[in-house]
């Protein structure tokens, strides 16, 4: 029957038959071409021998299958939560938003206003109030609350499916740009194959070269300052030259490949490229725990929302300023130790120029930098689909775009310009032979 005015939920024992199987039959059909899709980009991966891409796309998948699976324990224990029952006072604390008023009757109207947008973007038809339905009816009858709404369910499912399209989408455009990035580095790469090294071996001065030109002016704390404030906008405009790349090349062939200065340098690169971009894909235990503290502390008044767009934004700026002064540092190390120099110029890159002479520890921060901003992004359409733009729990709508347009930026500008670079660094002082 209808109970409190509202029209009966129509369970599948009264849905007449052909619109169970044409619903199922879509789902199945959009189910089976995304799969079809991931295996024909598979096999061109395995077939183009780009082994790092394939297992960053199998690492998607991954990551997919545990999304779909954390869904589907929603689902199941979704009854289970219904009987989860708490006192009414422990739901008026770390909220969201702020309280509408006392009362539970005026926390339902709240509830049942903010899924109007949810429920016409997906077309239920649902009743979706949280004191709906026989489950919630067993918390009432002991004076109490269910854990967790049957609306707020739903509103998980729909933040679980925008965070994997997301982390998809944006995972696809990271690589994409980074393999634009290089494009100019094979460009540069072919000119180095057909030169001809057998020249006169001439003897020059440290400050003809160009790549200590650029990057070395002088000594003494002003123009220590001058180079940081350099490497911090060279990361927006160029960040790796062609002296750079030449220059980087050939410290990288002296070392590891010394008497084969015709080494094919772009396309070790590629394979380091795509060998980061698989570590830095996957969502790690530590970025799971980093989004459950953040869900922690979303809390009306605090503006953690606020931080979780503008830290990691800081956080790149700062990894790019830094790989761009390594390069800087190689300079000057050069022009100390030397007036002239016979033939070309050679560099020594090694792990002493990175934070605690450690590569990794910055590969780790872009790891965090991208899930950080994938997150805000993700977060800021479920909101926009859930709620609607002018929610509380969105904040105000100039700091909900400034936050989104931050977030993008800073996901394009490591995509395009910090990891291809971190990749060109750090493969030039280690070298990893499976790539060789």
């Amino acid at each position: 029957g209808a109970g409190g005015g509202g029209a009966a939920e129509i369970t599948l024992e009264r849905t007449p038959t052909w619109i169970v199987a044409s619903v199922c039959s879509v789902i199945v059909l959009i189910s089976l071409l995304f799969e079809r899709l991931l295996h024909r980009l598979g096999k061109r991966l395995t077939k183009g021998r780009r082994k790092p891409l394939y297992e960053a796309l199998l690492k998607v998948k991954e990551e997919l299958m545990l999304l779909g699976f954390i869904s589907l324990l929603l689902t199941v224990f979704q009854g289970a939560t219904q009987k989860i029952c708490v006192r009414e006072s422990l739901m008026q604390h770390l909220l969201p938003c702020p309280r509408n008023g006392a009362g539970a009757a005026k926390s339902v109207q709240h509830y049942a206003a903010g899924a109007t947008v949810f429920t016409g973007v997906v077309g239920s038809t649902r009743r979706l109030l949280a004191g709906g339905g026989a489950s919630s009816d067993y918390c009432l009858n002991k004076g109490k609350v269910p854990i967790l709404s049957i609306q707020a369910i739903h509103q998980l499912h729909i933040f679980i499916f925008v965070l994997a399209a997301t982390h998809v989408i944006l995972s696809a455009i990271t690589i994409i740009l980074g393999i634009t990035q290089t494009r100019k580095w094979k460009h540069w790469e072919d000119k180095i194959q057909q030169s001809d090294d057998n020249g006169p071996q001439m003897v020059r001065h440290v400050q003809e070269f160009k790549f200590i030109k650029k990057h070395f002016k002088g000594h003494g704390r002003r123009w220590e300052i001058f180079g940081w404030l350099r490497s911090f906008f060279k990361q927006f405009y160029g960040s790796v030259t062609e002296e750079d790349y030449t220059t980087l090349r050939l410290g990288f062939v002296m070392k590891h490949s010394k008497g084969h200065l015709k080494f094919n340098f772009y396309n070790y690169m590629n394979r380091a490229l795509e060998g980061d971009f698989k570590k830095v894909v996957g969502i790690s235990w530590y970025l799971w725990a980093m989004l459950m503290i953040f869900l922690l502390l979303n809390v009306h008044g605090w503006h953690v929302y606020i931080w979780i767009s503008i830290a990691p934004f800081i956080l790149l700026l700062l990894v790019g300023s830094k790989l761009e002064h390594i390069i800087t540092e190689l300079a000057i190390d050069v022009a100390q130790k030397n007036t002239a120099i016979e033939g070309e110029l050679v560099v020594a890159l090694s792990d002493e120029f990175f934070w605690f002479h450690r590569p990794k520890l910055v590969l780790l921060l872009i790891h965090i930098i991208l899930f950080q901003n994938a997150f805000e992004i993700a977060f800021f359409f479920w909101l926009l689909v859930t709620y609607g733009f002018k929610s509380c729990i969105m904040g105000k709508p100039a700091y909900a775009i400034a936050r989104l347009v931050i977030s993008v930026i800073g996901q394009l500008l490591c995509g395009y310009s910090t990891l291809p670079l971190y990749a060109l660094i750090s493969q030039v002082g280690q070298v990893k032979n499976s790539m060789l």
